[in-house]
This record gives structure tokens, sequence and C-alpha cells, in this order.
């Protein structure tokens, strides 16, 4: 067999200035480096898009550098190894490595993990089985520091993240489990998912539809927040004293530009954390990989038994992916967004 020279890829074409759009990205050919040692060639099978990729568009210093002009992008993907120059990885292995947003990679095999198809399938592991539902486990346990008996309120409840939260916390004894998401659609899907009550947050005030969600419940011991904005103002209006709140996201607000006069506001009740005596923590996933183990042993059962539900929205062709990605901000997903290099 012979081996590829050259990849497609995407590489970002200028920073977005609020929503990207398509001209953001440039889908080009690039020519492959040469095997190094301790290198492994990789034709990639699934690739992710997620919502922290908005933030690298960006040229500003945060946790993980921006991305470059006129260079590849990247993110999570599964692939098969082709060729190796790596004692211990063979080609036919698969891997999990962070060289999405292509078709082939090079690079270090100390980057990339090994999984099973055989357990599940390649995008499971950019899932449930991978950083996301790591996010929704350590936000939730570790951060938010969950326990038997607590309601909890999920905003973003039907992506990939918070569908997950939910059913975490349900298996774990939550006595009550809130979702907020975006259509009449998702709020039934949450339901599905055995959350004990969801409501569209377009049908009028995030606070207002919270209160009445929470039925006969005083107010919720845990927010888990990938939306920020007016989610995180209702959820301090409603935790109980004591109440914990995981800070994963702010999905609301990535796209704001202010330049444009549009810019992003703080909750305007925090004061009330003080009173309440709240402990408000912002995490990110990879503090927490400590744990990837201890939650893979949680959840493989729970996956097998039917239990817990990945729910995945499958985009088909490397050329798609850019626009996937647009899409997934818009809310265009339930659950994961991948793309399947089929």
């Amino acid at each position: 067999m012979s081996l590829p020279t050259s990849t497609r890829q995407f590489e970002l074409a200028s920073r977005p200035e609020g929503w990207p759009v398509a001209e953001n990205f440039r889908f080009a050919e690039a020519e492959l480096p040469t095997l190094n040692e301790g290198e492994i060639l990789v034709k990639n099978l699934a690739v992710s898009v997620d919502p922290y990729m908005r933030g690298r568009m960006n040229d500003v210093k945060s946790y993980v550098p921006p991305f470059q002009l006129d260079q590849p992008l990247e993110g999570g993907a599964v692939g098969e190894v082709l060729a190796s120059r790596a004692a211990g990885t063979e080609p036919g292995d698969v891997v999990v490595h962070g060289l999405g947003w292509r078709e082939h990679a090079v690079l270090p095999a100390q980057a990339a993990k090994k999984v099973d198809l055989s357990l599940a399938p390649a995008t499971a592991y950019l899932g449930a089985l991978g950083m996301t539902g790591l996010t929704a486990y350590a936000g939730l346990l570790k951060v938010a520091e969950f326990k038997a008996g607590d309601v909890v309120f999920v905003s973003g409840a039907a992506g990939a993240v918070g569908s997950l939260v939910g059913q975490i916390a349900k298996q774990l004894g939550a006595s009550r489990v809130i979702g907020s998401a975006g259509s009449p659609e998702k709020v039934a899907k949450l339901l599905n998912l055995g959350f004990d009550a969801a409501f569209n947050y377009h049908d009028g005030p995030v606070k207002d539809q919270l209160k009445a969600a929470l039925g006969d419940e005083p107010g919720i011991d845990v927010y888990f927040d990938n939306v920020g904005g007016e989610h995180l103002e209702a959820a301090i209006s409603a935790l109980n004293p004591f109440g914990r709140v995981a800070l994963c996201g702010a999905i609301s607000q990535y796209n704001l530009d202010p330049a444009s006069g549009n810019a992003p506001s703080g909750p305007r009740n925090l004061a009330l954390a003080i009173g309440k005596q709240l402990s408000i923590k912002g995490f990110i996933v990879g503090s927490y990989a400590q744990y990837a183990d201890e939650y893979a042993q949680f959840l493989a059962p729970l996956l097998a038994a039917g239990k817990i539900h990945s729910e995945e929205t499958v985009v088909h062709g490397i050329e798609n992916t850019a626009q996937a990605f647009i899409d997934m901000l818009g809310g265009a997903n339930t659950g994961k967004m991948v793309i399947s290099l089929d």
C-alpha cells in the first residue's frame, strides 16, 4: 500500500469578528512531513469540533495558545496508524490525538493514545468516552462536588457535555435534574434522557422558567454552566445556601464583538454569592486528566447497560468540518458534534 504524501486540511484564513463565517476558513492541500524517529502517520477516521475552539481563533492570551493564521487548525481526532517509526505502535492501531481538522497527520506517538474500536465506535472516543465525557464527570463531581440528593441545573443541556452531566447526576442520585435548551425538540430529548424538567430558554426569562421547573424544590444545589450570561444570573438567584457552580463554558458570549458595541456582561446579582456563601469555580478538563481512568470505569458499564446514552450529531466528510463548527456554535447539534471521514 502506498502511503499518502499530502493531506487536505482546514487553515485559519482570518480571525472571526463575532460569529465565524465560512470565509474565515481555508480548505487546502498540504504536503505531509517525512516520518521521523518516534513519529506515526495517522489517517483520521473522525474529528471533533467543540465550543472552546472559538476562543482559540482570537489572538488573545489564554490557557491554550491561539490558532495561527494560515496554519492548520487542531482538535480531537481518532485515526488509524498507517505507518510508524515508534516502538510499541504498529500500523493498524487506532489512536486518539489532537491533530484534527485534516485527513492525515504526522505526530509523535507519545502524543497519541491507543483505543479499541471493538468496545465502542471511533466517534465515542471524541464524546462520551473522551474529553467530553471527562469534562462532564470532573465538572460535576470534582468541581461542583455533587452529592446524592442535590438539585442540579444544567445549561446547554442538549449539548455534548450537558447531556452527559444530567444523566450522570441522575445515576448518582440527584433529587431533581433540570436542563435548558434552545428548541422544543431538544427539550423533548432531555426529558427522554431522564431529566426531571427542561425548558426552552427562548420561551421567556430564564429566571422565571427555572423557578417553575423547580417544582416543590426551594432551589438548586449545583449549577453546571455551559452558557454564561442570563443563565448564570438566573442560577445565582436560584441557588440554595452553600450552592456550588462549575463554570465550564460561556457559549452565549463567545461570538460577541465588543468593537460593535456588543460586549458581554457579567451577572448583575453576584453579590448574592456572599450571603449565600456560594462556591463558583471555573475549570478546564486538562487539569483533571488524572480522573480519566476513574471516569472510564464508571461510564463503561452504564453505557453498555443502556443506562446512559451517548448523543451524537454526525456530519460526513472532512470538507464539511468548518460548516459543522459554525452550525455547532449556532446550536444545530444534539449531543456531540463529530465529523466522520468516510
